[in-house]
C-alpha cells in the first residue's frame, strides 16, 4: 500500500476509504469502548503516514488488469499483480473471441476509417499518457447510439473513468481535482454553450508537467493529470473567445452516420457489449500498438479532417466576413478607416444572425492577418484616422 497526497492505493488501485474505515471499525469495535470513531480515524491517519510515498511516476509500459499485468514490450501478459494507481475491471484473455456485437455496432455507427481512429483512441486511454495531445469529440444528430460508447468505457475502466461536463472543467476551478489519477473523462451530453475560456482544457489535453489542482477549503497543489477527454453530443465544442489554432488542433472530430430509420433499438446492448469486454480489450490493444508504432500519430480520415476545417470556419465569423465581397473588397490602391470596416462587419453579422466580436478583437484580427489579406496598417488614413490600406467597404458603410 502507498499514500499519495492523502489518497491510499494498493494492488487494486485507489482504495475505497469508506470500506477500509468499516474494516478498521470491525476490528476495533470489540476492544475499544470509548471514542471508537476517533480511534478509527487515527488508525487511518497512521496508515497514511506509514505508507507515505512522495511521488509515483506514471507507468507507460504496462496496463494493470483484473487478472494480472499486461506489458507492452516482449514480456506481454503476466498473472502477477503489483502496486498501481489504476486497475481495470477487465480480464486479459488472449484467446477471447472477436467482439462481434461491438464490431457490428461500430459498423452501423462509423465509416471504416473512423473506426480505426476510435480503436487507436480507446487504446490510447489504456495508458497514463498525454503524448498524443488530443481529445475526441463525436457528434451526430441524436439517437444514433454514440453515447453507448461512453457507457461501455465506464464498464471497461471502472474507477479509472470519470463522468463530467467539459464546460464545468473550464468554469469550475475545483472540477479538475476530480480528474487526478483518472484515465478517461466522459462527457456524454456535450453542452452547446460556447466555452468562456479554454485554458484548462488545453492544459489538460497537452499536460506534460504538473498542473495546479485546487480543492475546496484546501491549499492549491501541483498535480500530474493524465486524463483524456472523450465527448459525445449533437454539435461541436466551440469557444466564445478562442479562435486560435491551438484550440482546434487538440481535437479529433468524428461525425457518426445518420440513424437507420429501420433500426430497432436493443435495450440490452450495454449488457451484451459488457460480456465482450475481453475481446474488446484485445481490439483496443491492437489500436494502442498501432498508435505507439506511429509515434502517437492517430489515423485520421479525410472526413474528420473536413469536419475540423468546417468547424473552424463555422466558429470564425471574422474569416467569413472577409470573404463577403458585398461588404468588403481588397484593392491595392484603396484604404479604409477601422471604424468603417467594423461597421461593415457588424452589418454582416446582423444580416447573417451572427454575434459580432468586440472592436478590440476585430482590430487584433486585422493586424494579425494583414499579410494574409494584403493589408497595411496606417495611422494616417484620410490624413488622421487609423485603418488599413489595400481594402475598402461598400459606400453605404462609409457614410457618416
Amino acid at each position: 500500500m502507498m499514500c499519495l497526497k492523502q489518497k491510499l492505493f494498493d494492488q487494486n488501485g485507489e482504495v475505497d476509504e469508506d470500506a477500509l474505515l468499516y474494516e478498521v471499525h470491525s476490528d476495533l469495535r470489540d476492544f475499544v469502548l470509548d471514542n471508537l470513531a476517533k480511534k478509527e480515524k487515527q488508525v487511518l491517519d497512521a496508515l497514511r503516514i506509514e505508507t507515505y510515498t512522495p511521488e509515483w511516476k506514471p507507468q507507460l509500459d504496462r496496463i494493470h488488469l483484473q487478472n494480472g499485468t499486461y506489458f507492452l514490450d516482449e514480456r506481454g501478459f503476466v498473472p502477477e499483480k503489483e502496486l498501481c494507481l489504476n486497475r481495470l475491471p477487465v480480464e486479459y484473455q488472449p484467446d477471447a473471441p472477436a467482439p462481434t456485437k461491438w464490431l457490428e455496432f461500430l459498423d452501423g455507427l462509423l465509416i471504416p476509417e473512423d473506426i480505426l481512429t476510435l480503436q487507436e483512441y480507446l487504446g490510447y486511454l489504456l495508458i497514463p499518457s498525454t503524448k498524443a495531445q488530443k481529445m475526441l469529440v463525436m457528434t451526430g444528430k441524436g439517437g444514433e447510439g454514440k453515447s453507448r460508447i461512453g457507457l461501455l468505457l465506464k464498464k471497461l475502466f471502472g474507477e479509472a473513468s470519470h463522468s463530467e461536463s467539459i464546460l464545468r472543467i473550464e468554469t469550475n476551478r475545483f472540477a479538475s481535482a476530480n480528474l487526478e489519477y483518472k484515465l478517461v473523462m466522459v462527457d456524454d451530453d456535450l453542452n452547446m454553450v460556447a466555452l468562456p475560456e479554454t485554458r484548462n482544457i488545453k492544459s489538460i489535453v497537452t499536460a506534460e508537467d504538473r498542473l495546479c489542482i485546487e480543492r475546496k477549503n484546501k491549499q492549491a497543489v501541483q498535480g500530474l493529470l493524465y486524463v483524456r477527454f472523450i465527448c459525445f453530443g449533437n454539435g461541436n465544442l466551440v469557444a466564445a473567445h478562442d479562435d486560435s489554432d491551438g484550440f482546434w488542433r487538440r481535437q479529433i472530430l468524428i461525425t457518426v452516420k445518420d440513424r437507420d430509420p429501420a433500426r430497432v433499438d436493443n435495450p440490452f446492448l450495454i449488457e451484451e457489449l459488457s460480456e465482450e469486454r475481453p475481446g474488446i480489450l484485445l481490439w483496443m490493444l491492437e489500436g494502442l500498438h498501432r498508435l505507439l508504432a506511429n509515434r502517437y500519430q492517430f489515423t485520421i480520415s479525410e472526413r474528420s479532417v473536413q469536419n475540423l476545417e468546417a468547424a473552424m470556419a463555422d466558429s470564425d465569423n471574422l474569416t467569413q466576413f472577409m470573404q463577403a465581397t458585398a461588404y468588403v473588397r481588397f484593392k491595392p490602391d484603396t484604404e479604409e478607416r477601422s471604424t468603417y470596416l467594423y461597421r461593415a462587419y457588424t452589418k454582416w453579422c446582423e444580416d447573417n444572425l451572427e454575434s459580432p466580436v468586440p472592436q478590440k478583437k476585430f482590430s487584433q484580427f486585422l493586424l494579425k492577418n494583414a499579410g494574409k489579406y494584403g493589408l497595411t496598417f496606417s495611422k494616417h488614413i484620410e490624413g488622421k484616422y487609423r485603418g488599413f490600406r489595400g481594402v475598402c467597404v461598400h459606400p453605404a458603410f462609409a457614410a457618416a
